[in-house]
């Protein structure tokens, strides 16, 4: 079953670049960008990482909470988040259960190769926990206006 604007997002709990337990429940109250993506250290992720990092102070004056989600290790986000000096929170998801509960892993095709990964998506989350909008394919190095905009038009 997919998941649709409208829903209540899944709940879900990890931890994050510090070795802290984080989860949705924790942001009760609070406008979240809760944005997958493949994989630590490549070129869309890192665009995509530093357009929300540039953009920050922006979104937290709107109330917004930015979560990265991807399948790497606690390890590999602490040395991304120090390289890219970013100031929000990335959960390690190396069992997949975020990233299945989201319905973002699955087959992908790269260079005539098929193989399992995750699939860059945001979620926008209201104040309530439901889905207010979904960004699939988001452009990476615009994404926090997109955000913006597609808070404002859903």
């Amino acid at each position: 079953m997919a998941l649709t604007v409208g829903k209540k997002a899944p709940a879900f709990s990890g931890v994050d670049q510090n070795g802290n337990s984080i989860a949705l429940k924790d942001f009760k109250g609070k406008k979240v960008v809760l944005y997958f993506y493949p994989k630590d250290d490549t070129p869309g992720c890192t665009a995509q990482a530093c357009n929300l990092r540039d953009n920050h102070s922006e979104l937290l004056k709107k109330g917004f909470v930015v979560i990265g989600v991807s399948v790497d290790s606690v390890k590999k986000h602490k040395k991304f988040e120090e390289k890219y000096d970013l100031p929000f929170w990335l959960v390690a998801d190396e069992d997949k259960k975020i990233v299945e509960a989201y319905r973002v892993w699955g087959e992908k095709k790269f260079m005539g190769k098929t193989y399992m990964g995750t699939t860059r998506t945001t979620f926008l989350i209201d104040e309530d926990g439901k889905i207010k909008s979904i960004i699939e394919k988001p452009d990476t190095k615009n994404h926090a206006a997109e955000v913006l905009e597609a808070w404002a038009n859903a």
